[in-house]
């Protein structure tokens, strides 16, 4: 009887979710302690420091892998199929609530040291959502929803900030949201009037994938 030939596929599988499984344990013990060393991670993940070699030649390695989940997630995200938004204040209350989970998840990146990740890195994971924050603000100028005393690309600029700087927040423990209060924040950093931006985001209903 001829033996079937044996394949990789669960092999690869087994890589895939070692590989996962680490970064789970980065992105939670990094984030309980920065300074976290590769031996914490692989305590962590249940494995050994070779083990973690394995797949990440250092510590850089493997927060680069940290970052490319994290702009997988942010590009998934921006993706994801939403009905149409005749107004462009219902579309930037979508789109933050689309992109705070994200945010949420990996938030421990803003914790790290800056030669961990640099700015040129930064700049290259933020720039979907950068983009698409800024076709939306043009849009919402040009219907006089937001205010039109600065620039689009520079309204841009302070809403990234505004987000970054909740998360930060979060961080810290100052600040703790499912992305409604951040949503209806960023409607009244843009010019939306308190009560509108509230009415806005209440009427979009709970985050996607925060229900129960």
């Amino acid at each position: 009887m001829t033996q079937a030939p044996v394949t990789a596929a669960p092999e690869r599988s087994r890589t895939l979710l070692t590989r996962a499984r680490i970064l789970e344990a980065a992105r939670q013990e990094l984030g309980r302690d920065p300074e976290s060393s590769l031996g914490d991670i692989a305590e962590a993940a249940g494995v050994v420091r070779r083990t973690v070699y394995g797949h990440f030649n250092g510590r850089a390695a493997l927060i680069e892998g940290l970052v490319e989940e994290a702009a997988q997630a942010l590009r998934e995200a921006l993706a994801a199929p939403r009905a149409p938004a005749a107004d462009a204040v219902t579309e930037l209350a979508r789109f933050v609530l689309a992109v705070w989970p994200v945010g949420d998840r990996y938030r421990i990146l803003l914790r790290l040291a800056p030669q961990d990740l640099g700015p040129e890195r930064v700049t290259e994971v933020l720039a979907p959502a950068r983009d698409t924050a800024e076709t939306i603000i043009s849009r919402g100028q040009r219907q006089g929803a937001f205010q039109t005393s600065v620039p689009p690309a520079v309204l841009t600029r302070a809403l990234e900030g505004h987000l970054l700087g909740l998360l930060d927040c979060v961080n810290s423990g100052a600040w703790s949201d499912d992305g409604t209060g951040t949503a209806t924040a960023a409607l009244i950093a843009m010019g939306v009037d308190g009560p509108s931006a509230a009415t806005c985001v209440r009427g979009l209903g709970r985050p996607e994938g925060d229900a129960a």
